[in-house]
């Protein structure tokens, strides 16, 4: 139900990131009539998509007083999704004709998604939101009983302060603290080890025998551009698709997962194979951590399943004060960044409401029961995709399915903020990219001409921005 006009509020909201997440935040924020103030430690928007070749001295990252580098970027790095199906509803990721420095590729580089973020932070006047190279050390409540948040942060100079405000949204995004794989035997293999948020080119294993754990997009895409240079490159991956060989790469290989390494250098796969290896590069994901974030323990992180959260954002005890853009992995992440901001906004706003705290924590409770239930793990509560494109998922029912999909998440929210849900082409398109699989498939596209032009009649809808004057489209 809709509150009467003179019950829409305006609030003091705190965004902490200003990457991807942060800026459509800060955005839909103002949108609905909120004072907004960004915080971000770079010198930059564009959080994850900000290249950098420094990596971190503890190549595992498992040292806690370590020199912590925010990007994982690499240096090869193109999109795994077409760039049309990637971009915020209203702002369309198109190629800019005019502009000879960017890469006009439906797949396009790092570099391209980077000045895409940067031309939307300039569309909409967010620069002037954001306070940069300033880092957040610490949220909490203003007080007990209070509805207010103290944000105390540092700035590069070293000048610390704090500021009260009605309401955080947290958009630190999730790429920086590293997972590993447990292997049996690793405390005495005398190899070389690297989580992939430390990787950013091949050359370190040149002519090396290489183990790359891992063959999600991360984990496909780095053992391809380790085989340019590498002896062998071998994938060890929860598969069926063993054995394989690269149509292009004839010296990489996938095998099932480790079994357990050995101190002469040999690394032995679950079906027996032995290989000796230089090095091992891990392609493991990541962990959901919040070090500035100050609950009394009623927000935590427990096997990546950051709890209790209603539909993902919402902390229950805590809303509206607090909510989390952008926790879904898998999902088209830009739209779904946009659309949960809208509903964070609009409920922050009084125009949306929530159900009371119980009513929330029944959902949470029976949420997590059902994943328990159909076996899916702990780690897997904040996995979004279309269920029957996704092998790991592909013999859930369908209403089973209805759990994890990310057309009926968005589909949810939409109708309890009032907004246009996701577009058949953005969907569709997702759902032919994350099938492909092919060592070419970024530049190999001929099999949904007629949803890019359904797109692309969309994006006729909008006016020319700041920043672009024209679209057009290219099979470069």
């Amino acid at each position: 139900m809709t509150p009467p006009p003179n019950s829409i509020s305006s609030r003091n909201v705190a965004v902490i990131g200003a990457g991807a997440a942060g800026l459509v935040a800060a955005r839909e924020l103002r949108r609905e009539g909120h004072t907004v103030t960004a915080f971000e430690r770079q010198k930059q928007v564009g959080g994850l998509w900000v290249y950098t070749p420094n990596v971190e001295p503890d190549s595992l990252n498992i040292d806690p007083d370590r020199t912590i580098v925010h990007s994982s970027i690499y240096q090869s790095l193109r999109t795994n999704l077409p760039r049309e199906c990637m971009g915020y509803s209203d702002f369309p990721f198109v190629t800019r004709p005019d502009d000879e420095t960017r890469d006009p590729r439906r797949y396009p580089d790092h570099r391209e998604v980077m000045r895409y973020l940067q031309d939307f932070a300039k569309e909409f006047d967010i620069d002037e939101m954001i306070r940069f190279e300033t880092e957040v050390l610490r949220v909490e409540p203003a007080a007990e009983n209070s509805r207010e948040w103290r944000v105390q942060f540092r700035s590069s100079n070293g000048v610390s302060g704090e500021d009260i405000f009605d309401a955080v949204v947290v958009c630190n995004g999730h790429f920086t603290e590293p997972r590993l794989a447990h292997i049996p035997g690793i405390e005495s293999w005398p190899g070389k080890q690297i989580h992939s948020h430390n990787y950013r080119v091949p050359d370190p294993f040149k002519d090396q025998v290489v183990i790359v754990i891992g063959n999600q997009s991360s984990g496909s895409d780095i053992s391809r551009d380790i085989a340019t240079l590498a002896k062998e490159v071998h994938i060890a991956a929860k598969s069926d698709a063993y054995e394989k060989e690269s149509s292009i790469y004839s010296n990489l290989h996938i095998h099932p997962t480790i079994d357990r390494v050995y101190a002469d250098g040999s690394v032995v796969f679950q079906d027996g194979k032995v290989v000796f290896a230089d090095a091992i590069v891990h392609c493991t994901g990541y962990k959901y951590c919040f070090p500035f974030l100050e609950t009394n323990g009623y927000v935590t992180v427990e096997d990546n399943r950051v709890g209790p959260l209603y539909k993902h954002v919402f902390p229950p005890a805590l809303a509206p004060g607090l909510s989390f853009i952008g926790l879904p992995s898998m999902a088209l992440q830009f739209f779904m960044f946009e659309i949960q901001s809208k509903w964070v906004a609009s409920v922050l706003s009084g125009r949306v409401k929530l159900p009371s705290e119980d009513k929330m924590m029944e959902d949470v409770i029976a949420f997590y029961a059902k994943l328990k239930s159909l076996g899916i793990p702990k780690r897997f509560t904040h996995f979004l995709t279309d269920p029957q494109w996704t092998p790991m998922f592909e013999k859930l029912k369908p209403h089973e399915a209805v759990l994890i999909s990310q057309t009926e998440y968005f589909n949810w929210i939409a109708e309890q903020c009032g907004c246009s849900s996701i577009e058949r082409w953005r969907e569709e398109q997702y759902n032919i990219a994350i099938k492909k699989d092919e060592d070419t498939f970024r530049d190999d596209w001929d099999d949904d001409d007629q949803l890019i032009e359904e797109a692309y009649r969309d994006f006729a809808r909008f006016k020319p921005t700041k920043v672009c004057c024209s679209f057009y489209i290219t099979k470069s």
